[in-house]
């Protein structure tokens, strides 16, 4: 089972275990909760529909912050002595994806044969 989630302007596809670096999140606690795009879950059938996936959820744990690669950034101007040099190093916050969660009426075939047993 995979989703796709939305966070800090880009999309990443995520499934329980990952571990993915999202933009910062300034107001992270233990624990940060997405509502997914789009769900596949492992019987290969897709669920767009709106109204299920406001009902859906994917949680993960913060893992902690950590920074990316620097970026060197440097202007410059012919015949006119106009330099520029200046660096950045984007903040990053590292997720580990704990679970995705669907509707109880769309549950797959997996879990429910899980819940029989």
């Amino acid at each position: 089972m995979y989703a796709i989630i939305r966070t800090g302007g880009k999309q990443a596809k995520v499934s329980p275990g990952d571990v993915i670096e999202v933009e910062r999140l300034k107001d992270a606690d233990d624990e940060v909760s997405f509502t997914p795009l789009l769900v596949v879950d492992d019987d290969g059938t897709a669920i767009s529909d709106r109204a299920l996936l406001a009902e859906a959820s994917v949680t993960a744990k913060v893992l902690g912050e950590v920074r990316g690669p620097k970026i060197d950034i440097f202007k410059y101007k012919a015949k006119t002595g106009y330099r520029r040099r200046m660096g950045h190093r984007q903040l990053y916050t590292s997720l580990e994806v704990t679970a995705i969660t669907l509707p109880n009426e769309r549950k797959s075939a997996a879990a429910k044969a899980d819940e029989e047993d």
